[in-house]
Order: structure tokens, then C-alpha cells, then sequence
């Protein structure tokens, strides 16, 4: 028996031993040969365009045995958009621990009498970033049962923080987008609201707009409509209003459609969670009498309820996998506030980061940028060195270091990385944030290699030109070959999978059969579909296909935004994928596809979708049906986001402007409107505080007015020369043929 145990237990040790990477078995010499296949093979990646004409820093380390794998402009100084979140991420674990909650204080003045009646409510916040209408629900239950029955007033105490709602580097840009939220010590569901729209019963009947959460605090003008097409056009657009918020809804709904959501900043944090605190206490049986307001919580009260949040762990992955421009300014606010004392502020913040930085990692204050936590805009300065040294630091440092790695986005598996490196040896092996914004791109993380070796990597790409798709794509292709390192495919051949994204124009038959079942699957808009198109869209090598199977991912969920970042980065007003799809189109009488999707994202003001659509317009010229559909695009989007489409045509090229505002013209006057919305946008904006706005505004005017007249006139009569029958009028055509002039007539 014991001989019998000793041989199954040496059967056993060599399956595992076979079983490990073989990486721990590669001798030096083979592990030389495979870190120069993946050297070549990343250096062919950035000297391919995009990269090779763009700003590139990257910096790759092997956490096995320290070495440098691959490095290129490793000191520069670039923008790292959202990879910031990874310093800020770093400071706030280290500075607050994982175990670490957010309190939020319910307090009155005295003892709760026994009628449970008192004057004021006091609402104490500590910056808890991670607060909703269901956590607060509970809270008001637990109110309840305290014995609280009626509140004269509700006072809101956000002194925690200081009045500072916004970061550096946020005034660069005038959005209501949800990504734009400001901070609060008192917060609400990331500080974002939800606007939910659904049409109404009938063509021409008016649409319903619903706030989530419902409060007093919204003001909503509703001009929602209900159309027959099955297109959606609509806007919504939020603006301050002193202690309340104003939400406008324009646009048209199909009466098909079921119900659609958009999510816009809040303006004022302490109100909007002070009018949401009321609505819930009144659902729950407590009477409400007062206002709301803001103030200070008296020193000496009488603490009534607590509401901690979740653990810090649990914020992180938030913030990282998700990308919160909102979790990661209020960590910084927190920061400051916990080691500098109240208020937080956005300077103590980055104050406690730079020291963080000094004494844990090591890197000088100095030779770096931080204005603020997110990486929004244009404010902060990073070298891939840094982001390297940073990550190392906390993989090394292990009581941390599991909390802040499942932070990360897992490759092909959830947070931004869920639809990139699909079909890779980076799925799941690779954890990383992404960073995005107008000409910058970054990724940067860790991956274990398929034979085995551990690996750190900064990666930033500045400065590029055209869309961001190449650029991602190009990343995604470091990142599989890294992680294809000791497999059976190889560093270069991962590079080839990833990258190859075209391939030779199939039979037009063949294609536009394929363009048909995709598109009916989009049209049903069923979610059930999403993982069926993204494994297609990733497998597809025709652009025109891709882009058709984009569109399909995006309708089949209009709110998830990495839909719409597909359809964005897969379709081209060339003719490669414009041009195509409209011989697609004729072909199989129809619309052109992706058409109405994109116009749909430029009609919510989405910049790029709008930037599109302008591209498209100047494509179809000399195309009389593509025309006449985006001149009708256009007019809706006037209509919607005027504001908007102004700046879009302000950065076209000028023929392309030039067409665009032709059509837009010819659009504008088939509304049959005596005053599009638009007109009143756009001499809004003749004043605006911007100069060279201003004048674009002026001579846009002008000319859009011109071209409205053109549009208008009546075209004047026919002339033809005398010509002899038969012959061509020069420039032109033969002559319709009549009785005289047809061969014996």
C-alpha cells in the first residue's frame, strides 16, 4: 500500500510539473530568443501609423527578474488622461487603508421627543462618493424607526469640503455630460441624475419624461414628441437654475420605442440630495413642513442615524474599472480633508498625493504635473516611467497590493477593457486602465505572459491624428504581444491577429447578404444579441461589415457607452464603409446603414458622432438620395443640438463645411418651420464671450441665410440653344427625343 501511495504521488508531482508554465522551464538561451521576438514584434507596432507619427512613451519591466523589456521615451512628459486614476488610486488606499468607510450624519438638536416631531434635520456629510437613492431610502428607514415623524426643515452641512465643486483642468470644457459631475461633501448618486423618456400612444402624441430620482428639485420642460419613423432624435440638455436644476427635452421619439435613458451632472449637490432626502422621508410616512436648505450643523446634537458606506476596496474598482472622473476628485477632496483637516480641498488633495509620491515611491515632486485626480482634459503630465515605478510600488507592496490590482479593468472580461483584446492571449491575464481623450490614449498595468512571466507596462500615445480606433488598436496590440510571450503563437503573430482589421472587399452578393442578417438582428435591439455581435464585429475583417455589426452593438443597448464608442471608432464617411454601404443600400432599397445611429448620437450632441455626420454630408455630394437623407439629418440636428452642430461645422475643413451648410440649408427648409430652433441658437451665439465663436457665428449666419433663399426660390425655366436633333448640348446631354427627332418619326 505505501509503495502504491509513493507512485501516485510521484505520478501526480510530474502531471504538475508538466502542467507549469514553461516559462520556469525555458533555458537562458530560449528566454533570450523570446524577449527579442518580443522586442521586434513590439517595435513594429509603433512603427506603424498611427504611432510612428504620434508622441509615444512606453515603459515595460518584467516583475520576474526587474529587467527592462522594452522601453521608448520613457522620461517624457505626456498626458495620461485617465491613467492618473492609477495615482490617485495609489495615494487614497495608502492614505485611507481598505477597511476605510464614508460617514454620512443625520442629526437633529435635541433628544427626539416622543411625538417624533423636531424642527430641523441636519444632513453632515464626509465625502462619501459611493451614496445612492437606495442607500439612502435605508438611512430614511432607519429614521423611521427611531421614531422621527415629522421634520420642519432640512439643513444640508457640506462644509467638509470647501466650495471649490469643480477641478483645474475641468473649466476646458462647458458639458452637462454625467462625466463632468462636480463634488460635494454631500453627495448622490455620482452626482448624476437619470433621465428616463418613453413616447407617447400614438404619432403626434407628446412623449413622457421621468427624473430618477424624482424630486422637487428638478424643473423639467418637456417638448418631446412622438413620430412614426423609427428614428430617435432627441436632446436633452440641463442648466442651472439657483437651487434648483433645469432639464429640457426636445426631440422625437418613435412610437415603437420603448423607454430610453440619458444621464446629465448635477449642478447643485447639497440641494440635489437635500429635495431627493424630502421626496423619500414623505414616502415613508415622515411629514416634511419646511424647506431645504444649506448650513452648518450645530457643534453640540444629538446624532440620530449613521450611514457608513462600503469599504474602500470596494470604491476602488469604481473608480478604476469603471473610469469615475467623479469617485476619483472626491478621493482626492477626501484626502486632503483626512490629512490636512476640513475643508478638503483640491490642493490639499494633491498636496497628500505629492507626498505619497516622494516618501512611498520615490519620484520628486517636481517632475511631474497633477492638477487634479481624474485626468480629465489637459492638466496633468506624467512620464511612463512614472506610471511604472507606481505600479511596481504597489504590486510590491502586499498588504495593498490585491486591493488595488482587482481594481483594474481584466482584459476581454469587465469595466473599460470588457470588448478590447478579444479573441487574444490578454484576456484575463491582462489588468489595466485605459485612458482617453481628444488625441491622447493610454493603457497601463500588469499581465502574466501565456508562458508564464510577469510583466508592468506604461503606455501613452499624444498627439495622433484622426480617430482614436487605430490608436486603441495599435495599444491592444502591444498588450496581446506581451501576453502572447511564450505561447505557441508568439509576440508577432498576436500583433497580426490584433491588428489586421481590413481585409479585400468580398462579392457584393456575399456582403450584402451578411449586411442584411446583421442588420436585422440590430433592429431588434435585444441585449441577448450583444455578446452574439461583438464576437462577429471582433472577428470581422470588412470594415463595411464591421461598421453594420457597430451599429447593431449600439442599438441593441442605445445606453451602454461602449456601444456607441464602437459604432464611433468603426465607422468612416469613406468609401471604404460610407461609400460601400450606400451601393448596399440601392442595391437592397433601403436607408444606408449606420446613418440614422449616427445621426441619432450627433442629435444628443454627442461632439464626435456630430463631427461624423458633418464628414458623411460632404461624402454624399453628387449622390442625390445620400444628399437628400443628410440634409434631413441635419435639419433634425439642428433642432436638437444647435449649439453644438455650430461647433462641428466651426472645425470642418472648409469643403466639407461648405456642403455641409448647403445641406443643412435644403434641410432647414424642407421643416417647412418660418423659425427652425436653430436660428435662435445660432444668433445666440453672435454674442457669444468666445470671439472667434462669435464670428463664425456672424458668418455663418450669412451664408446659412443665403442658401436658405437658394433653397427656397423657385427654379427658373429651362432654356435650351437651338441644336440640331440629335446632336449633345455642350456640357450636357442628348436632347429628350420627340416626334420630330426620334428615327422616323
Amino acid at each position: 500500500m505505501q509503495v502504491h501511495r509513493a507512485k501516485s504521488i510521484l505520478a501526480a508531482a510530474a502531471v504538475f510539473i508538466l502542467a507549469l508554465p514553461s516559462a520556469y522551464a525555458a533555458s537562458p538561451a530560449d528566454k533570450r530568443a523570446e524577449r527579442e521576438a518580443l522586442k521586434a514584434a513590439l517595435l513594429d507596432v509603433i512603427q506603424t501609423t498611427p504611432l510612428k507619427t504620434s508622441r509615444v512613451g512606453i515603459h515595460m519591466v518584467s516583475v520576474d527578474d526587474g529587467s527592462v523589456v522594452f522601453s521608448q521615451n520613457a522620461d517624457e512628459l505626456l498626458n495620461p488622461a485617465s491613467n492618473v486614476k492609477l495615482v490617485t488610486a495609489a495615494a487614497a488606499l495608502v492614505t485611507l487603508g481598505p477597511e476605510f468607510r464614508f460617514d454620512t450624519e443625520f442629526i437633529i438638536e435635541a433628544d427626539l421627543p416622543a411625538d417624533g416631531k423636531v424642527k430641523t434635520l441636519f444632513v453632515r456629510g464626509k465625502g462619501d462618493p459611493s451614496m445612492t437613492t437606495e442607500r439612502l431610502y435605508a438611512s430614511v428607514s432607519e429614521l423611521f424607526h427611531t421614531g422621527l415623524r415629522e421634520v420642519q426643515d432640512i439643513v444640508i452641512d457640506d462644509s467638509w469640503f470647501d466650495p471649490e465643486r469643480t477641478p483645474p483642468g475641468y473649466d476646458q470644457e462647458d458639458s452637462d455630460r454625467a462625466y463632468m459631475a462636480p463634488t460635494g461633501a454631500v453627495s448622490l448618486n455620482w452626482n448624476a441624475a437619470a433621465i428616463y423618456l418613453r413616447p407617447g400612444g400614438a404619432p403626434g402624441a407628446k412623449g413622457t419624461v421621468e427624473m430618477e430620482p424624482p424630486s422637487d428639485y428638478f424643473v423639467v420642460e418637456n417638448n418631446l414628441t412622438t413620430g412614426s419613423s423609427r428614428a430617435r432624435r432627441v436632446s436633452v440638455t440641463s442648466k442651472p437654475g439657483g437651487e434648483k436644476q433645469k432639464i429640457l427635452v426636445r426631440g422625437q421619439l418613435p412610437d415603437n420605442e420603448g423607454s430610453l435613458s440619458v444621464w446629465k451632472k448635477i449642478d447643485n449637490p447639497p440641494m440635489y440630495f437635500g429635495y431627493t432626502l424630502k421626496q423619500l422621508l414623505i414616502s415613508r410616512g415622515i411629514k416634511v413642513k419646511g424647506r431645504v436648505k444649506q448650513g452648518l450643523a450645530p457643534s453640540r446634537a444629538k446624532l440620530l442615524h449613521v450611514a457608513q458606506s462600503e469599504t474602500f476596496d470596494i470604491i476602488l474598482k469604481r473608480l478604476n474599472k469603471l473610469s469615475s472622473n467623479f469617485v476619483a476628485e472626491m478621493l482626492l477632496k477626501a484626502m486632503g480633508a483626512e490629512r490636512g483637516g476640513a475643508p478638503g480641498t483640491f490642493q490639499k488633495g494633491v498636496a497628500v498625493v505629492e507626498a505619497f509620491l516622494e516618501r512611498d515611491v520615490g519620484i520628486p515632486s517636481g517632475t511631474y504635473v497633477m492638477k487634479n485626480g481624474s485626468g480629465l482634459n489637459d492638466a496633468n503630465r506624467f512620464s511612463a516611467a512614472h506610471l511604472n515605478r507606481i505600479l511596481r510600488h504597489m504590486y510590491e507592496r502586499f498588504p495593498l497590493s490585491p486591493e488595488y490590482l482587482s481594481s483594474l479593468g481584466i482584459a476581454g472580461k469587465d469595466g473599460t477593457l470588457k470588448y478590447r483584446f478579444e479573441g487574444s492571449e490578454a484576456v484575463g491575464r491582462l489588468r489595466a486602465k485605459t485612458g482617453t481623450l481628444e488625441n491622447v490614449s493610454a493603457l497601463s498595468g500588469y499581465v502574466q505572459a501565456a508562458g508564464g512571466e510577469k510583466f508592468i507596462f506604461a503606455m501613452m500615445v499624444n498627439d495622433y491624428s484622426g480617430r482614436s480606433g487605430p490608436v486603441v488598436r495599435g495599444l491592444d496590440a502591444l498588450g496581446a504581444a506581451v501576453a502572447a510571450s511564450g505561447s505557441v503563437m508568439g509576440p508577432s503573430r498576436a500583433v497580426a491577429a490584433i491588428s489586421d482589421s481590413t481585409r479585400p472587399a468580398a462579392d457584393g452578393g456575399e456582403v450584402a447578404s451578411r449586411i442584411k442578417t446583421y442588420l436585422e438582428l440590430g433592429k431588434q435591439r435585444d441585449q441577448r444579441n450583444i455578446s452574439f455581435l461583438r464576437t462577429a464585429w471582433r472577428s470581422e475583417k470588412d470594415p463595411a461589415v464591421r461598421a453594420v455589426l457597430a451599429e447593431g452593438l449600439y442599438q441593441s443597448n442605445p445606453n451602454d457607452y461602449l456601444g456607441a464608442r464602437t459604432l464611433l471608432d468603426s465607422y468612416s464617411a469613406g468609401a471604404d464603409v460610407y461609400g460601400r454601404l450606400r451601393m448596399v443600400a440601392k442595391a437592397l432599397s433601403m436607408e444606408v446603414p449606420g446613418v440614422t445611429s449616427m445621426v441619432e448620437l450627433a442629435a444628443g450632441g454627442n461632439a464626435e458622432a456630430l463631427v461624423r455626420v458633418v464628414e458623411l454630408a460632404a461624402a454624399s455630394r453628387g449622390d442625390v438620395t445620400a444628399e437628400a437623407e443628410l440634409a434631413l439629418a441635419l435639419g433634425e440636428v439642428a433642432r436638437t443640438a444647435p449649439e453644438e452642430l455650430v461647433v462641428a461645422l466651426r472645425e470642418a475643413g472648409g469643403s466639407e463645411r461648405d456642403t455641409s451648410v448647403s445641406l443643412l440649408a435644403r434641410g432647414l427648409v424642407q421643416s417647412g418651420e418660418a423659425e427652425h430652433p436653430f436660428w435662435k441658437s445660432l444668433r445666440k451665439q453672435l454674442g457669444a464671450t468666445d470671439p472667434t465663436l462669435a464670428a463664425f457665428a456672424r458668418s455663418l449666419d450669412a451664408t446659412l441665410s443665403q442658401k436658405v433663399a437658394e433653397a427656397k426660390a423657385p427654379p427658373g425655366p429651362i432654356v435650351l440653344p437651338n441644336v440640331v436633333p440629335g446632336s449633345v448640348i455642350p456640357g450636357g446631354s442628348a436632347p429628350a427625343q420627340t416626334a420630330e427627332s426620334r428615327p422616323g418619326g
